[in-house]
């Protein structure tokens, strides 16, 4: 079994189904217990999403309004009226993409099919209903919690994870050891997962902004990594550690000190040059496994560009060190 848990989403849907309902009961409108069964149907995740719901919720109970009313008043109260007006208003519903309102539109065709006598006052109360159910789903839905602290925290947790990495390498190219078990990668691809998610969750819930620094971050750190995972065989391959394998251990301990959320690559793909510059200073290899020892960190190096220019464009992100101070004290 999960732990019992009370989320946000869960206080939001509690609150807002019984603050509907008490609207409308205030206004003593008819079935106004189906004001708590709008809104529950609307509070959703994310304030992109409760837009949208509300949207599609709207669409499709206004054309379930017009076409009940038109087939209840031609055809008759019958419950097969009622399902040959289904049969044609699900595929309107899906030739417009509303498709998810039609649960709660069916709610307010209910209410007029079970009534059988179509008034004015009776449409007025069911868009009354409408109003007060969806409009308190917004309302409520427009409070998200800030989840910046929990992507710092990700962040932090993948830098770690990076930096790890990069002085196994760095150890390796020293002295062969070979002690590593390289769970580093996968809990690295776990948590980029995990916060690419958290960071479109962020996306989601500003709605007139597109663009997201932790998400494009995350993103970056993803790539990096497939990079990552391609150039380690070439190092852990090497047939022989050769005189350049220093070189190229020195960088990747001083690129794993330095694994953050600001932009510093172009200061390293110029240390980058550096070890070239370096590296082709060094004696030609004497022998033939020295010599594809030395085209493995070449091709190392030429990759590790690759990695950095990756993250060259980005501006970077202020890190909440304030914000996780706080957290990790009252931890």
């Amino acid at each position: 079994m999960k732990r019992y848990h009370i989320g946000s989403r869960i206080l939001k849907t509690a609150l807002g189904a019984a603050i509907s309902i008490g609207i409308a009961q205030y206004f003593q409108l008819e079935f106004f217990s189906s004001a708590g069964i709008l809104t529950i149907l609307c509070v959703q995740s994310t304030k992109r999403k409760s837009v949208h719901a509300v949207y599609t919720r709207v669409m499709a109970t206004l054309i379930g309004i017009i076409m009940s009313v038109s087939f209840f008043e031609l055809f008759g109260y019958h419950s097969w009226v009622l399902g040959l007006m289904i049969l044609f208003f699900l595929p309107i519903l899906v030739m417009i993409k509303v498709t998810p309102g039609f649960v709660s539109s069916v709610v307010i065709i209910l209410h007029i099919f079970s009534t059988a006598n179509f008034t004015w006052s009776l449409v007025s109360n069911e868009l009354s209903l409408m109003l007060i159910g969806f409009g308190t789903a917004l309302a409520v839905n427009m409070y998200m919690p800030d989840i910046r602290h929990k992507l710092d925290e990700y962040r932090l947790k993948i830098e770690g994870q990076y930096s790890s990495i990069f002085k196994e390498i760095a150890k390796y190219l020293r002295n062969g050891d070979t002690s590593w078990d390289g769970k580093e990668l996968v809990e690295a691809n776990s948590v980029i997962n995990k916060a690419k998610a958290l960071a479109y969750q962020d996306v989601e819930n500003h709605l007139t902004r597109h663009e997201n620094l932790y998400y494009q971050y995350f993103d970056i750190r993803e790539r990096q990594l497939d990079i990552i995972e391609r150039v380690l065989p070439k190092i852990t391959n090497l047939p022989v550690i050769v005189e350049q394998a220093e070189l190229v251990a020195d960088f990747m301990e001083e690129l794993s000190e330095n694994v953050h959320s600001g932009n510093t690559a172009k200061k390293y793909r110029s240390k980058l040059e550096d070890v070239k510059i370096d590296f082709a200073k060094l004696p030609l290899p004497s022998t033939h496994e020295k010599f594809l020892a030395m085209a493995s960190l070449y091709q190392f190096i030429e990759e590790m560009d690759r990695y950095l220019a990756i993250k060259q464009d980005f501006k970077g992100i202020t890190p909440s060190y304030r914000r996780l101070a706080k957290k990790s004290k009252s931890e």
